[in-house]
């Protein structure tokens, strides 16, 4: 079977779904990633053939999102894994398996970059232009949302990993800050959001380039959001002139379906910086909390990518220096200190400040609460 380990009865109970009930007697079951919720991924294997199935505790995940999104965006022709078999009351899916190469490897490598890039932006302004009737039933980004994720940054950023609380008057320039951005998200055109439309989540194929994963945590939010995701990738990153390229390339497209964005490209470059800080201050509060409490060290080696892009866009416009300067004399100082205290908590047995390994054919988040 491949698999086999008695204390897991996750990992039983679905052994039998898949042996007993799907009739897949003798085939291999193996683990295909890991993820940074609830769930998690397995390839089984029979010849020739391989699938994926899903686990999905009901008590912690709930599968209803994903086989919803999914049927959406196979309807609008977008390559997403199909769900073959679901056992929604015990947590399992049985998925088709759209392979092993993630976006990462072959951008990392130099490989194809630009056609990557293409590809995935056409594939993205079809989910938002074709995607309009699936995205009105999805949940709203919306403040509440906005806030809670930033609210992270504070808590798991800098009272955990760095050990400098805010100050009463630097809560309050926080909240000034994180008013305004999520202001700026809302003032932005709402269309389907994947809200996790990068590197580790789009996979190379020949046949229907990029394959699309972990979207069950779609909602209806910013137009620039994905766009963020995937150009300002936590786990790459590009020089500004090369992701402002493609920023246009996309926004021509989005015009060219007919998208009515109501921004010129000043204020288009400006809606997708400022999205990029919201999402970024985020991302450093959830990087932080998978390790501190989650046990999951391997984010901590993007910290410094992500920090890099939120000291970027701070120091771009007038609205958001102060938080700038607040970077260069509160954060930075303590960051390379709090990255090596960290590393001395993992196991030698774990990567130290690396990333999470390379996952197969579904990649869950890591970047959303």
């Amino acid at each position: 079977m491949g698999v086999t380990d008695a204390s897991d009865s996750r990992l039983t109970i679905l052994t039998r779904w898949v042996m007993e009930d799907l009739g897949f007697a003798g085939s291999r079951i193996e683990p295909a990633s890991a993820d940074a919720s609830f769930r998690r991924y397995f390839r089984l294997t029979r010849g020739l053939d391989s699938y994926i199935v899903m686990d999905a505790p009901p008590d912690k995940e709930a599968l209803a999102p994903f086989v919803s999104v999914a049927q959406s965006l196979i309807a609008i022709g977008l390559n997403v894994p199909v769900i073959l078999a679901r056992d929604l009351q015990r947590g399992l899916l049985l998925l088709s398996d759209l392979g092993t190469r993630q976006y990462l490897d072959d951008l990392a490598a130099g490989r194809d970059v630009e056609h990557l890039y293409a590809d995935a932006l056409t594939a993205l302004v079809r989910m938002q232009t074709r995607g309009g009737e699936a995205a009105c039933f999805l949940p709203p980004y919306d403040r509440a949302a906005l806030m809670r994720e930033m609210e992270l940054m504070p808590e798991w950023f800098l009272g955990r990993h760095l050990g400098a609380p805010a100050t009463a008057a630097e809560r309050e320039m926080l909240d000034r800050l994180f008013e305004f951005l999520a202001q700026s998200a809302l003032a932005q055109p709402a269309t389907f959001v994947h809200r996790d439309y990068h590197s580790r989540n789009l996979l190379v194929n020949d046949e229907a380039n990029p394959g699309i994963l972990d979207f069950q945590d779609a909602v209806r939010g910013a137009v620039t959001y994905d766009a963020v995701s995937l150009l300002k990738d936590c786990y790459i990153a590009w020089p500004r002139a090369r992701v402002e390229g493609w920023l246009m390339r996309y926004r021509a497209e989005l015009l060219d379906a007919g998208f009515a964005l109501g921004a010129d490209e000043q204020e288009f470059i400006r809606w997708f910086d400022l999205m990029g800080l919201q999402r970024h201050i985020k991302v450093l509060g959830i990087f932080a909390r998978l390790f501190y409490r989650d046990g999951k060290p391997g984010y901590l080696g993007d910290l410094p990518r992500v920090l890099a892009y939120t000291r970027e866009a701070a120091s771009l416009y007038p609205e958001t220096r102060e938080f700038a300067g607040y970077i260069a004399t509160r954060i930075d100082p303590r960051f390379d200190e709090a990255q090596a205290r960290a590393a001395m908590q993992v196991r030698p047995a774990a990567p130290v400040l690396a990333a999470e390994p390379s996952h197969a054919s579904v990649r869950a988040r890591p970047a959303d609460p």
